[in-house]
């Protein structure tokens, strides 16, 4: 991992930590379970982390353009291509002035058994498109 990527990662660890940390007590003073996140502290957990919500329209339309692209790319696996989705994602939030950087990872992160060592760097870039067009929009 690289170190804004583990940076990033261990601040969000370390505060979703910190929030569970903080117990509740019963009304007779006795301590209680974990306190519990709302959906707003953990999206600005993923926030953080450059992990965004996705919405299953969202992560149907990516695995959409992924096979307008090349149907080996999400191989039948959307769920595995929407995870990678995500965290290209974390790529771009991490690194948004470098976008070689982006296809890059791109290239590495979509693999396939039909190619185990990666994507060809236009491919790469179609598919940092698709990402950033469909489930991190906002990046």
């Amino acid at each position: 991992m690289h170190t804004r990527t583990t940076t990033a990662v261990v601040a969000a660890v370390l505060l979703l930590t910190a929030l569970t940390a903080c117990g509740s007590e019963t009304p007779d003073g006795e301590p209680g379970g974990p306190a519990t996140l709302s959906e707003e502290q953990l999206a600005e957990a993923r926030a953080a982390t450059g992990l965004p919500d996705t919405t299953p329209e969202q992560e149907t339309a990516f695995v959409a353009a992924l096979d307008s692209i090349d149907k080996d790319i999400a191989h039948g696996e959307a769920e595995k291509a929407v995870s990678r989705g995500r965290s290209q994602c974390q790529t771009i939030h991490n690194w948004p002035d470098d976008e070689t950087k982006q296809v890059d990872q791109a290239r590495q992160r979509f693999t396939s058994p039909k190619h185990p060592e990666g994507r060809a760097e236009t491919t790469a870039a179609r598919i940092n498109a698709a990402a950033l067009a469909h489930l991190c929009p906002d990046f």
